[in-house]
């Protein structure tokens, strides 16, 4: 069965930890998700810090829709909207559904490269500023509960403030070859 949006409308680190294992599909292509980072509006990391904008409006949206972003001008990112004003940045997951897609959109990189960040994600998965604001419990979106998964948590990645916020960047143990964590065993 698959989440639906009440699934998101939880506490944003709430919704960050239980992620690790759900299966992500964009269009039959994904993983398992290995690596996410959460945000919410009191944190000075999220796009939401400073209120509502017309970029990150669907920060503000319902939960269970998509937030997509461009950062450095060059790289989409998909986050997963929780309750208003939070959301889940996608960093990981392991690529195992469609990964001749995957390769042929990343230019024919290895299996460990294919999914690696954000960016690698969203270009392999083929998530654009077109996803933004969809649902996330409809197609091309599909959203399935994994494995329960032992989950480390640490700091933020490519971020200055807000990087040590405690609980935000989760990923699973062992971590994947498709996530970069740099964190330390929490329970």
């Amino acid at each position: 069965m698959a989440l639906s949006s009440g699934f998101f409308d939880r506490p944003v680190l709430d919704v960050a930890r239980d992620l690790i294992g759900a299966i992500l599909l964009v269009d039959g292509v994904g993983g398992p998700l290995v690596e996410v980072e959460a945000y919410d509006q009191t944190d000075p990391a999220s796009h939401s810090f400073n209120g509502l904008t017309p970029r990150n409006a669907a920060m503000f949206g319902p939960p269970g829709h998509a937030y997509v972003y461009k950062i450095y001008g060059i790289h989409w990112c998909l986050n997963f909207v929780c309750q208003p004003g939070s959301a889940v940045l996608i960093r990981a997951p392991e690529p195992t559904h469609g990964t001749h897609f995957m390769s042929e959109r990343r230019g024919g990189l290895a299996a460990r490269q294919l999914c690696s960040g954000p960016g690698k994600l969203c270009r392999a998965l083929g998530v654009t500023i077109a996803h933004n604001g969809l649902p996330l419990d409809t197609p091309p979106f599909e959203l399935f509960p994994g494995e329960p998964a032992e989950i480390h948590t640490g700091p933020r990645i490519g971020i200055t403030k807000g990087a040590e916020t405690p609980g935000a960047s989760c990923c699973a143990i062992p971590p994947s070859s498709a996530s970069r964590c740099r964190v330390s065993r929490q329970n």
